[in-house]
């Protein structure tokens, strides 16, 4: 018998990947539980107000969405970074805003997920989730049981917590004097454009956004519907510009809205003095609803997510009263549901889960153009139901600015003029 003996070059170890080094992690909430895991991403500590979302995709969208600022997300679908992330950067022209993504970078404190992926696979990735949130100073952790977590913040609410990275995951938790409770802030002004900007200068319809912590896929929506789009900071004063302006677009935000006290009290000037288009999403609806006179509240944990169902309680637009919506969602606070409603305003939609107000428009009879959703109809991620809101709106603005260019020219004639804008719907029959 004859002995073969291969002999294994030693630069062959070279192929062989090393074992990455395990960092210990904790999630600490003030409740008193602790959830230990391993690290992933940044090696620092955080602080935030503890939070999870029932997305089953769009992770990218929903980390640099500004609204999640200094919370500490947690995913419920338990495998998270699967198809890596894409480079953040796009044309700035009419039909994108400069990002890919919802902002420049990420916006949460922390992320809290069952199994991270560490190796990723699609087309458009650059990178793993691992090393985006690494680049970023953004810590994680993984290897915990995000069911129960969940549980606990849906029962007790939401919950601020302390994401302890390496050494710091082996000390005591916090005292409960320690924690840290992002609420009190203004997170508004932190999350808002310093300065104004615009937009495709060549729309043919002038918008007015009001930038709260916008997400890049609103102006985007807007933009790609020929808008011409200047973006002011949140506690800018619109009414010293206003009739410049065709319509008045309120963006989401992170926070209490009752924060904004400039914005709430400029905006309650517009609405009342006023009467072009005026359109607000998330904390714009909110704003809306402050200035209109109704109240707002803080929510046990709030609505995270791309499966919200809300029902249409009026028909506006491309939306029918009586259909049920599937929506994206992100926010900790609601508007408050009473009868009677302040004069000139109506409910426009509910929560199917929790009977939560939705939306609000204006009356008929009070002469206005004015919407308010809680939800977001550019999606990003998550269901584009609502997405021909933005449709409407725009169509609105134009179809005001030919009235007013007309003088006593009648609606149907300046939807006419409109051209490749006259599939209406029943917009205009209020």
């Amino acid at each position: 018998m004859i002995n073969f003996r291969v002999q294994v070059p030693k630069f062959a170890r070279g192929i062989v990947t090393p074992a990455a080094k395990t960092v210990p992690a904790a999630l600490h909430l003030k409740t008193g539980q602790t959830f230990k895991g391993r690290s992933f991403g940044a090696e620092r500590s955080v602080w935030g107000e503890t939070v999870f979302s029932t997305s089953i995709t769009s992770y990218t969208e929903s980390m640099t969405d500004p609204s999640y600022m200094y919370q500490i997300l947690v995913f419920t679908t338990p495998l998270i970074g699967n198809y890596g992330v894409p480079k953040n950067d796009a044309a700035t022209d009419n039909w994108d805003v400069g990002v890919v993504l919802e902002s420049k970078g990420i916006q949460c404190a922390g992320v809290v997920v069952a199994d991270v992926a560490e190796r990723y696979s699609h087309h458009a990735a650059v990178e793993s989730i691992g090393d985006w949130c690494k680049r970023s100073g953004i810590p994680g952790i993984t290897d915990v049981d995000t069911r129960a977590i969940t549980t606990l913040l849906r029962d007790q609410g939401t919950t601020l917590g302390r994401l302890a990275i390496g050494q710091d995951a082996l000390l005591l938790p916090p005292a409960a004097e320690e924690y840290w409770d992002p609420s009190f802030d203004n997170l508004v002004a932190e999350a808002s454009t310093s300065d104004s900007y615009v937009l495709n200068p060549d729309g043919d319809v002038n918008i007015a956004v009001l930038d709260f912590g916008a997400k890049a896929n609103i102006l985007r929506s807007l933009v790609r519907r020929g808008a011409r789009v200047t973006v002011y900071p949140w506690n800018f004063d619109f009414n010293t510009v206003r009739d410049q302006f065709d319509g008045m677009f309120l963006t989401n935000g992170p926070g209490d809205p009752k924060h904004a006290k400039a914005a709430i009290a400029n905006v309650r000037q517009t609405l009342k003095e006023w009467d072009r288009p005026v359109f607000g999403i998330c904390m714009g609806h909110q704003i809306i609803g402050l200035a209109a006179g109704l109240d707002a509240y803080r929510m046990t944990f709030g609505n995270r997510g791309h499966n919200q169902p809300v029902l249409a309680l009026a028909d506006s637009g491309s939306i029918r009263a009586g259909r049920v919506y599937v929506t994206s969602q992100n926010h900790q606070y609601a508007l408050t549901l009473q009868d009677p409603f302040p004069k000139g305003w109506e409910p426009f939609f509910i929560n199917c889960n929790d009977s939560s107000v939705e939306g609000i428009k204006s009356t008929a009879e009070s002469g206005k153009k004015v919407w308010g959703v809680q939800f977001h109809p550019e999606s990003a991620g998550g269901p584009l139901d609502t997405i021909e809101m933005f449709t409407d709106f725009v169509q609105e603005c134009r179809a005001d600015k030919e009235a007013r260019k007309g003088g006593q020219v009648g609606l149907g004639d300046a939807v006419a003029n409109a051209g490749l804008f006259a599939v209406m719907g029943g917009l205009f029959s209020e």
